[in-house]
């Protein structure tokens, strides 16, 4: 008997190989008669599907697994939107790097049905949650599975604030922004940032100094189940940015306070047996294989 009956799907639209593999998965999906669900936006890019559609926001209620087609971007969207409902996510790439997204498009029938058949790996990601304030009262609100990122927006000047871990002053600094990332987001811009690479499995958050003034300003990791806040000052002439996995964003005014703390809700992503996180770095990173004749 199949844990999974119900099953979503969603893809990235603009691309016709997502909607090749889409069909191709509507189809390998229906021969094993499962019931299939499409979100709304890919349903309406395929005409004719005959298919149940719903939002984004009901495939967590009403589906036993969603698998997500695209690359990275795609997974980081659907997370936030289904990580709310505890429904497993499973992603087929159809991006380019494919951090999150580790289902091969050649492979898919044969990855898919062991998924279905119960051989698969769970992670639990946790997502951070960010809320705006201006003079105590909240003015923007966003979660991200990556990174909450305070920076100028198109202004070239540096930006200004105070940052507060669990209450206590820990500095004030000048520099392009700041970069508040998750585990999942440690390999994401944050690296690109200077910051270190975090194992998916750590409770923890890095805080990544984006371009500071001061030298000695390097990133910070802290407890996951630490609380940050922002104070931007109130001496600045420009309105930075806060951004939520680079997708959401909203704009701050100098005084403004950005709080930052990990979501309860966490994101249910399944993998293949054969998952390996440092083959992924390896690969997507550009690392060094194995030396001939070495290893264990």
């Amino acid at each position: 008997m199949e844990q999974f009956r119900n099953i979503g799907i969603i893809g990235r639209l603009g691309s016709p190989h997502v909607l090749d593999t889409i069909r191709r998965l509507k189809k390998f999906l229906i021969a094993r008669h499962l019931h299939v669900i499409l979100e709304d936006n890919i349903a309406e890019v395929l005409p004719g599907h005959g298919l149940q559609t719903s939002s984004r926001k009901l495939l967590g209620e009403v589906c036993d697994l969603v698998i997500v087609v695209g690359g990275d971007g795609s997974m980081l969207g659907a997370a936030r939107a289904l990580s709310k409902h505890k429904v497993p996510v499973l992603g087929v790439n159809r991006g380019s790097l494919g951090f999150l997204t580790d289902i091969l498009p050649d492979e898919l029938e044969a990855q898919v049905s062991e998924v279905l058949e119960g051989r698969f790996l769970t992670e639990h990601r946790f997502l951070l949650e960010a809320e705006v304030r201006r003079e105590g009262e909240p003015i923007g609100q966003g979660d991200a599975l990556n990174d909450v990122v305070l920076h100028a927006g198109k202004s070239t000047r540096m930006i200004e604030f105070e940052l507060y871990i669990d209450g206590q002053f820990v500095c004030s600094q000048k520099a392009d922004g700041l970069i508040v990332a998750t585990p999942t987001g440690s390999t994401a811009y944050a690296l690109s940032a200077g910051g270190p690479i975090m194992h998916p499995k750590l409770d923890a958050i890095v805080i990544v100094p984006m371009h500071p003034h001061t030298l000695s300003s390097r990133p910070i990791v802290v407890d996951g189940n630490s609380e940050l806040k922002l104070v931007v000052s109130k001496n600045m002439q420009i309105y930075p940015l806060v951004s939520c996995d680079g997708q959401n964003h909203f704009t701050c005014a100098p005084g403004d306070t950005i709080t930052i703390k990990k979501r309860a809700q966490k994101l249910h992503l399944i993998h293949p047996l054969d998952h390996n996180y440092y083959e992924v770095c390896r690969t997507k990173l550009g690392w060094g294989s194995r030396l001939g004749g070495g290893g264990a």
